[in-house]
């Protein structure tokens, strides 16, 4: 039955209710919504949380039970994140159904947020009960899509279905012993669905939104970060430790996280990069680890003023490798998405070179400074290759 159109020829429109076609992948001046701004920042305040449990496992001293519980809680909030982002670059119909699912993900998210001290600790439940929330919200999302969009019913039955059933596997999951491995093995699960879905009648996402909504929630992660280890140089100030010992750890944190934004958005727009079903899902992929550890250098700042003022005494190496590990971690990805692609071989190899530098830094007693005279040296070679100036 052929759909009713208005004399313009559009769909006609009811006052609360759209049909949910495919939007054009070439539309012009696309840009994120502010239902899509409000969506990021609710998902930072748990990507926030998240930070400050790992900040206090790492303080402690306990690194493996940090990443036990960091792992599994940034990946349900990227992967929630991520899909969200994807489907709305290419069915985001702005009515009343849609706003209404949108919001239910957000109050989703936040209670995954309340959850995360309790994560942390080995109990998962609320992580699981709130995601499962959210990732049902998206089941809803598709179905209406392969309603309302033939052409790609396939592929939105497919993602339905795969999400349906992962979200079974996960309930298990809270039973199941070695719980780390199951959730490596489920988690695989939930990065198989869009591939899987993605073979029928591929959507019609837009690559320049895209591009815009992973440069924001970079740069809302990188915002996050500064915000944590402002707080930690408060904190420290305000309990009389040394000022001039503080300021220059807080001008180095800055440097760091300044050149890190440098890195990633001093480049050509990578919408350029996804040119293909392929590529753009290895670089999509790939953001879960610029995510992570961009949020991760917080926690290791925090890490660093507690460990240099004696609010915390972990071992000095792992004190070290708090901000050494994410920072080049995030230069790697940096290098291996945007910059390699881009730039000349023999300029291009500063960065996996800077990575292994990095990781040398926490037996030079002053990892942080050291780590910001590296990542801002990176920075200078890399903007002097492009042949601009300061």
């Amino acid at each position: 039955m052929a759909e009713r159109t208005d004399r313009t020829g559009q769909p006609r429109r009811t006052p609360f209710r759209r049909a949910m076609t495919a939007r054009n992948p070439d539309e012009e001046h696309r840009t994120a919504t502010t239902l899509e701004l409000f969506f990021d920042l609710c998902f930072v305040v748990a990507v926030s949380l998240a930070a400050t449990q790992l900040h206090h496992a790492l303080a402690e001293g306990h690194a493996g039970h940090g990443l036990a519980g960091y792992l599994p809680v940034f990946f349900a909030i990227w992967w929630a994140w991520m899909n969200f982002t994807w489907f709305a670059s290419a069915y985001d119909t702005d009515d009343l159904p849609y706003r209404l699912t949108t919001l239910v993900q957000i109050a989703g998210v936040l209670v995954l947020a309340a959850g995360v001290p309790n994560a942390f600790e080995g109990d998962f439940r609320v992580i699981v009960g709130a995601y499962i929330v959210m990732r049902l919200a998206m089941v809803g999302q598709w179905l209406r899509a392969a309603h309302a969009d033939p052409p790609r019913r396939a592929c939105s039955l497919r993602y339905a279905a795969g999400i349906t059933v992962v979200q079974v596997a996960w309930v298990v999951w809270l039973w199941l012993p070695a719980p780390m491995v199951f959730f490596v093995l489920f988690a695989l699960a939930e990065i198989a669905v869009p591939i899987w879905a993605e073979r029928k009648s591929p959507t019609r996402w837009h690559a320049e939104h895209i591009a815009e909504r992973y440069g924001l929630f970079t740069l809302i992660v990188l915002g996050e970060s500064v915000l944590a280890a402002t707080t930690a140089t408060q904190s420290a100030f305000g309990a009389g430790h040394d000022v001039a010992k503080l300021l220059t750890l807080s001008l180095a944190g800055l440097v760091i996280v300044f050149s890190m934004w440098w890195m990633y958005f001093d480049q050509p727009s990578p919408q350029q990069l996804l040119n293909s079903l392929r590529t753009s899902m290895v670089w999509g992929y790939s953001h879960l680890l610029v995510f992570a550890s961009a949020a991760a250098v917080g926690a290791g700042l925090q890490v660093a003023v507690d460990y240099d003022t004696g609010e915390a005494h972990p071992p000095q190496l792992l004190a070290g490798y708090a901000i050494a590990i994410p920072v080049a971690v995030y230069v790697l990805m940096v290098w291996a998405l945007q910059v390699r692609p881009t730039l000349p071989m023999p300029v291009s190899t500063a960065y996996p070179v800077t990575v292994v530098l990095l990781l040398l830094t926490p037996f030079t007693g002053a990892p942080v400074h050291v780590a910001a005279v590296l990542v801002a040296l990176l920075v200078a070679v890399t903007v002097f290759a492009r042949g601009r100036a300061f």
